[in-house]
């Protein structure tokens, strides 16, 4: 199922609805399709105060938290170092593949997101709950947002306050962290698109220490497999998108376990 399906033809209605508050015409819309009217639950009003990001997860859409928390973010990362750049929205169209009968709706909630950069807090953080079980689809998003926030130069000093808050915001490692910095090859990105200048250090792929012990290089390994193998994101409803990424991402955890081993000598 594609991620974006859920955001297409529910929109135009709602776009008097604040800052993306026309993606609730989207959830909304969805729902209704799928379940009936009455599962909109409109015998009972919701909290007062819900962003679109916390009506969707409200509703039990895994796929449009998703959808909602990285056009947000992604167009409130390129307003925060000033006006939007043909570039950062190339950059997001080329990491997020929107299919042509989605752009119009997409682009309309994008559009609403990077008028002001302020008020991207609660995306990120109902993005973090939501997709807690999955730390590696996180990093996945955490290393999109560098991608872009770089598309235009350097990253700004307003472009790192930001992404130091999605970074918090997604509780993830300090190793995560870095492998985003650094720019390692992720999602939409594979490692022949993006050659590094050398082979990766395996020990940063994993996340340790060259001191850590084998129990520990092991546990590693076996934490990352966890989160990221092809089959468990498919189970944890992850959308289609990250589960195709994480094959190739896989693939380097897998290569830098190996060459650990042989390093070490272990079985």
């Amino acid at each position: 199922m594609n991620i974006w399906g859920k955001l297409i033809g529910g929109l135009t209605g709602f776009l008097s609805g604040g800052p993306v508050g026309a993606a609730i015409g989207a959830v909304l819309g969805h729902v209704a399709d799928q379940k009936g009217a009455g599962a909109l639950g409109m015998g009972s009003p919701l909290p007062g105060g819900m962003t679109p990001i916390d009506m969707a997860a409200y509703l039990g859409q895994r796929e449009t938290v998703f959808a909602i928390g990285v056009v947000v973010l992604s167009a409130k990362l390129a307003k925060s170092d000033g006006p939007v750049k043909r570039v950062e929205i190339d950059a997001f169209k080329q990491l997020f593949r929107v299919p042509p009968e989605g752009l119009r709706d997409v682009a309309a909630l994008y559009d609403q997101a990077r008028a002001d950069a302020r008020g991207f807090e609660p995306y990120a953080a109902k993005l973090g709950e939501v997709f807690a079980d999955n730390k590696g689809m996180l990093e996945d998003v955490l290393a999109a947002l560098f991608f872009i926030a770089k598309a235009d130069g350097p990253v700004t000093v307003g472009e790192l306050a930001m992404l130091r808050e999605v970074y918090r915001a997604f509780a993830l490692s300090p190793a995560a962290w870095d492998r985003a910095v650094r720019g390692q090859p992720g999602f939409g990105q594979s490692a022949a698109a993006r050659p590094l200048p050398d082979e990766p250090d395996p020990y940063e792929t994993l996340g340790i220490a060259r001191s850590a012990s084998d129990e520990e290089v092991r546990l590693a390994w076996r934490q990352l497999m966890r989160e990221n193998h092809p089959d468990a994101l498919a189970a944890r409803g992850v959308p289609e998108e990250f589960v195709k990424s994480a094959t190739d991402k896989v693939a380097r955890i897998n290569a830098a376990w190996d060459r650990v081993k042989r390093e070490r000598g272990l079985g």
